[in-house]
């Protein structure tokens, strides 16, 4: 998929993802997310951080000791989320315990992650011994349930649903439902499972 030229600031990813969670934005929302949901503070912390690696004045300077607070951040969360992974505005992560994303990861605008998830990195061995590796694209919209497994060079559809516990290893058309091991489709044509969906346009998307 062809990226975008134009990306939203931190700051409008940070305004769609408070969106997310509370269903409207303010800036004491935004702070009392921050005081009392362990899972946002990592959402917090990666957006700083990447505004910082994108700035060349002061906040750039910042980036080593933001980058403390992130790995503070995702440790008392319980769970990995690379500063780094490139990820759209309105991200909702209700439950964190356990969640494992690889920094090479895409994942787009609304997505809902939840507790257990891996969106990871999948290596495959050919014949010749060759090793080549891959990782997952989840366009916008996309819901992935409890301790679901994403690998590999795999494309999931937008706003399709990844049932808990499935495991995906091939790419998933859009508004699809994927359930079982290996992963199947269950539905076609799904309506997308966005709670409290973040007015989000163009302008900010990342794939």
């Amino acid at each position: 998929m062809k990226r975008t030229q134009n990306r939203a600031s931190a700051w409008q990813d940070l305004r769609m993802d408070t969106f997310r969670q509370a269903g409207r934005f303010s800036f004491g929302v935004l702070v009392k997310l921050v005081l009392n949901r362990r899972v946002f503070r990592p959402i917090v912390t990666l957006r700083l951080c990447q505004a910082a690696a994108r700035s060349h004045g002061l906040l750039w300077l910042c980036l080593p000791i933001l980058r403390i607070f992130h790995l503070a951040t995702t440790h008392l969360a319980g769970i990995d989320l690379p500063w780094r992974t490139e990820i759209g505005s309105g991200l909702l992560i209700p439950h964190g315990w356990g969640m494992v994303i690889s920094p090479m990861a895409r994942i787009g605008r609304n997505v809902t992650l939840f507790h257990g998830v891996t969106i990871g990195q999948l290596d495959l061995i050919h014949p010749d011994g060759q090793r080549t590796t891959g990782y997952p694209t989840l366009e916008d919209e996309v819901w992935v349930g409890p301790h679901a497994i994403v690998v590999g060079n795999v494309v999931v559809g937008e706003g399709s649903i990844i049932a808990g516990g499935a495991l995906v290893t091939r790419s998933v058309p859009a508004h699809a439902v994927i359930a079982g091991n290996p992963g199947t489709i269950l539905r076609r044509g799904c309506v997308p499972d966005v709670s409290n969906r973040a007015p989000v346009d163009d302008s900010d998307k990342t794939l």
